[in-house]
């Protein structure tokens, strides 16, 4: 399967990225293990996670980080993975988050140990942190890739000008650059970073690879009007988008969907994929079925006119 460049970092990853944000909350470790090992048998290469995944909603702060430490240890597969987690999310309420020097120095350290590693392949900023000088953050950056700990960084969650803004600085202080950006981005919530960010991203080749690709499972199709919100914990996000340009979406996938004998979820993807600024969404799995389902996305090649079919009744 054709990789594609993460940015300039000398990264290569195959178009998908896999999540790891569900690891201990919606799939348990067992289930996790067998996800991961199909989707690196199958020849993918880069998970994401974070070191506040597992706080928020099992009260574990860096429970996914060690789902996978133990799976990259018990298997071996560490040389065959591309892995990226953040750090600036809140981990001990209420003052352990940011992106100060200490913040980031203290924080790397957790995280190597729970992953079980000795370097982190792409690690970033997981919220925009304006109370601390983004010369204090680049520079702790630059510290741990001189100490051999981190190989490239990113951003996520960082608007426009504080990425320009952060570009500009790396460029000036002669410290490592942000070589990627995870933005929210799918065929339903395109505004934020469509324009101006897209252009940045462009003119910077950096490597852009969206979270929520499926809005919160809203693209799968599976939701259709209110009396469908029970199916999901995330269900409030969700009935944002049943309104007339929801359907639209929907009434498009389905017609795209049955031209190539796919499903809504693989063709949201796939025009995702196609998106020549995005090198590979992030989405997660619960099962080996829905896997399954996702990494048929990544062999479904929508022509032109199912494309232009698509991003005119999303726009």
């Amino acid at each position: 399967m054709q990789k594609r460049a993460l940015g300039q970092s000398g990264l290569d990853i195959v178009p998908l990225v896999l999540g790891g944000h569900v690891f201990g909350w919606t799939v348990d470790e067992a289930t996790t293990g067998q996800i991961l090992d199909r989707f690196v048998g199958e020849g993918f290469n880069c998970i994401d996670t974070a070191d506040i995944y597992g706080r928020f909603w099992m009260g574990v702060a860096g429970l996914s980080e060690s789902i996978i430490g133990r799976w990259l240890k018990r298997t071996g597969k560490r040389s065959s993975v591309v892995l990226a987690t953040k750090v600036g999310g809140l981990m001990v309420p209420p003052d352990g988050k940011g992106l100060s020097k200490a913040h980031i120095l203290f924080s790397i350290e957790g995280s190597l140990q729970r992953l079980q590693t000795d370097h982190i392949d792409l690690y970033q900023s997981h919220v925009d942190d304006p109370d601390v000088p983004q010369e204090e953050t680049l520079g702790a950056y630059d510290l741990l890739v001189k100490q051999g700990k981190v190989r490239a960084i990113g951003a996520s969650n960082t608007g426009t000008e504080r990425l320009a803004s952060a570009l500009q600085t790396s460029a000036r202080c002669k410290f490592p650059r942000y070589q990627t950006l995870q933005p929210k981005y799918n065929l339903i919530e395109r505004a934020s970073f469509e324009g101006a960010t897209e252009t940045l991203c462009r003119e910077n080749r950096l490597g852009v690879i969206p979270y929520s690709p499926l809005a919160c499972g809203f693209l799968t199709g599976k939701y259709r009007s209110e009396a469908d919100l029970s199916k999901s914990k995330r269900n409030p996000d969700v009935k944002n988008f049943l309104n007339e340009r929801g359907f639209r979406i929907l009434a498009a996938l389905d017609e795209v969907a049955a031209r190539y004998q796919a499903n809504p979820a693989q063709v949201a993807l796939a025009w995702l994929i196609a998106q020549p600024t995005v090198t590979a969404p992030i989405t997660s799995a619960t099962s080996l079925a829905q896997l399954d389902n996702l990494i048929a996305a990544t062999r479904l090649q929508l022509d032109a006119a199912a494309l232009a079919r698509l991003s005119e009744a999303s726009a």
